[in-house]
């Protein structure tokens, strides 16, 4: 009895592991110089792609920042509430990788082609923003938030 017990509740705890190893949910960002905390992002699905908006900035450099660097319409907006991430869909070829979109740095207002790998069972997201191919580019690591 305790054996099929068992094999019920994980064959129930499966799909929820599987839920949280999409890159949808909220996501801290982590600053590459300092280590530090630096924003959360809330990732969603809309119509079938990913988008990603920065919901709280940690410790930021004024009160209401604004993103002074975009070149796009969002130059001039307020970063919180913003919308960084666009796009991105999972992968046709890589089971574990979400890509397709862009995804924009506030702090130069420049735009990267993006991949989104999640790790560790969905506790962290290698973000990885790239120009041309995923070779030229770098990556930060968030951790989930929620």
């Amino acid at each position: 009895m305790r054996k099929h017990l068992t094999a019920l509740l994980l064959s129930l705890a499966a799909p929820l592991a599987l839920a949280q190893a999409t890159p949808v949910g909220l996501w801290k960002t982590i600053d590459d110089e300092t280590k530090t905390e630096k924003s959360y992002v809330r990732i969603v699905e809309q119509g079938g792609v990913l988008v990603g908006r920065i919901e709280k900035l940690i410790n930021p450099p004024k009160a209401d920042p604004v993103c002074d660097a975009c070149t796009d319409a969002r130059k001039g907006q307020p970063i919180i509430g913003m919308t960084i991430l666009e796009g991105v869909k999972k992968s046709d070829s890589e089971e574990t990788v979400w890509d397709g979109g862009v995804i924009l740095d506030p702090n130069n207002g420049k735009t990267y082609k993006v991949r989104l790998s999640p790790k560790s069972g969905g506790k962290a997201l290698d973000v990885r923003g790239y120009i041309g191919m995923p070779l030229l580019g770098r990556t930060q690591t968030w951790q989930r938030a929620e």
